[in-house]
């Protein structure tokens, strides 16, 4: 299994944080364009919540795929936990966290936690590219969510 763990700061309330970050508008919004990422089935606009679902449909690797994952924990506007139910990996598991700095700051924390399938194929491939790639993906992702939280890039 691989962890990925990011940090950024953002110069936005928790709540204003917390609430772009369970967007589903938003997050088709910020995720790498050429995935050509799109919310097909469950919650498929505005926030999730607890419990809810949500499948998207992108593609990856040069692959087009689909994953469904479950909100399996959901404290507004600390933490809130999604859960793959469906898709390319064995099991993923990606934990948002948010903590309230000073001055009306932000600390948002991203842990990825993947297994892919495929045994000690799945093991190279984690460790040779998939390690990287997602942690790429969720650094760019938050790069522009930041951008809308402070006001740089309007998309709301």
């Amino acid at each position: 299994m691989i962890k990925v763990t990011t940090e950024i700061e953002i110069d936005a309330p928790i709540e204003r944080c917390f609430d772009l970050a369970s967007n589903i508008d938003v997050h088709t919004r910020t995720v790498w364009k050429h995935t050509r990422e799109k919310a097909i089935r469950g919650t498929v606009t505005g926030c999730i919540g607890a419990g809810e679902t949500v499948t998207f449909q992108a593609t990856h690797l040069g692959v087009r795929q689909k994953l469904t994952s479950q909100i399996t924990e959901f404290k507004r506007p600390y933490i809130f936990v999604d859960s793959m139910l469906r898709g390319a990996f064995k099991s993923l598991k990606h934990t948002h966290e948010f903590v309230e700095l000073n001055d009306s700051r932000t600390l948002m924390k991203d842990t990825l936690l993947f297994e892919a399938p495929f045994g000690m194929i799945g093991w190279l491939v984690e460790r040779l590219i998939l390690r990287r790639y997602m942690e790429s993906f969720i650094n760019h992702r938050n790069i522009e969510l930041k951008k809308i939280a402070e006001g740089q890039n309007d998309l709301l």
